[in-house]
């Protein structure tokens, strides 16, 4: 049986049927994944009791695995280590995070609008997220359509745009929410790097913003100039009419393209409730200037 692709609009988000992700995925088949995912850029997968490494094999298909941990292990751990990030309210030991915890005052930055590793040199291409458990109230992910923001935006802030570089760094967003606790090795593997502020997506040709709360100033641009015009870019980004809301179901994985979209975490009592995810990050290609040919000169 063909596999099964349902758009939720148009141009944006789709569910796809009649995979099974526990199964080698015929090239056919994976083709048309493929396909969906460049038009709709985030695919759903309904009821897919996958393990480890069937997650892990299904998102190499799309290209080389992410292994490095953002925060640094020993300070705080976590259940898994390499290519696995832990989306969830749980310690180590499986046990519901204390309303201190380092790990939760990290995590509260996923509540902002962000793009996975856009705080990295090398960003990311895919984020692929499971759901084993979900609570009964919030805990949804909303998505942004930036390729849709983009071309909604007045062509005097298109000709604005482009070309600028903006300086993406994750303490940009942690600042934000209150957690400023990097240690030296977390500060020295992740300086602030350079990225486009508008992207153009090869396999479609559109253009898309690039943006994320990691983004804390434009290069050439006062710093409160800069600032004022991303989170300008970030309200137009997030508007109603550009955003998809994700109501998890167990054993769903969902993929979206962090090169065109935004996403961030809502609400959810957890201190009450387990919430058990986690995530395979699949890196770009190159840093998005080199990808656009622009030149950043070292700081």
């Amino acid at each position: 049986m063909a596999i099964t692709i349902m758009p939720v609009t148009p141009q944006f988000v789709a569910e796809v049927g009649d995979v099974d992700l526990t199964r080698p995925i015929p090239d056919g088949d994976f083709a048309e994944i493929q396909a969906a995912f460049w038009k709709y850029s985030v695919l759903v997968f309904p009821d897919q009791d996958i393990t480890p490494e069937q997650h892990l094999a299904f998102a190499g298909r799309f290209g080389p695995i992410e292994n490095e941990r953002t925060l640094d292990p020993k300070a705080t751990p976590t259940r898994f280590a390499g290519a696995f990030s832990d989306i969830s309210n749980l310690t180590a030991e499986g046990q519901i995070w204390g309303e201190t915890s380092r790990q939760r005052m990290y995590k509260a930055g996923n509540k902002l609008w962000h793009t996975d590793s856009s705080f990295k040199r090398l960003p990311s291409l895919t984020s692929l997220l499971h759901a084993r458990t979900v609570v009964p109230l919030g805990g949804h992910t909303e998505f942004a359509d930036e390729r849709a923001a983009y071309d909604a935006l007045p062509q005097a802030m298109k000709d604005k745009l482009e070309g600028l570089v903006a300086e993406h760094w994750i303490g940009t967003s942690r600042l934000r929410t209150g957690f400023s606790e990097f240690n030296e090795d977390e500060r020295r593997r992740l300086p602030p790097v350079p990225q486009m502020l508008v992207r153009t997506i090869p396999q479609s040709g559109r253009k898309a913003l690039f943006l994320a709360s990691h983004a804390g100033r434009i290069l050439g641009f006062p710093d409160d100039e800069g600032r004022l015009l991303i989170d300008q870019l970030i309200a137009h980004c997030t508007q109603r009419q550009f955003v998809y809301t994700h109501r998890w179901r167990p054993n769903e994985l969902v993929m979206w393209d962090n090169r065109c979209t935004m996403h961030r975490g809502t609400d959810f009592d957890d201190l009450r409730w387990v919430r058990d995810m986690r995530r395979v990050t699949v890196s770009d290609v190159a840093n998005s200037c080199e990808q656009a040919g622009v030149t950043v000169a070292a700081a």
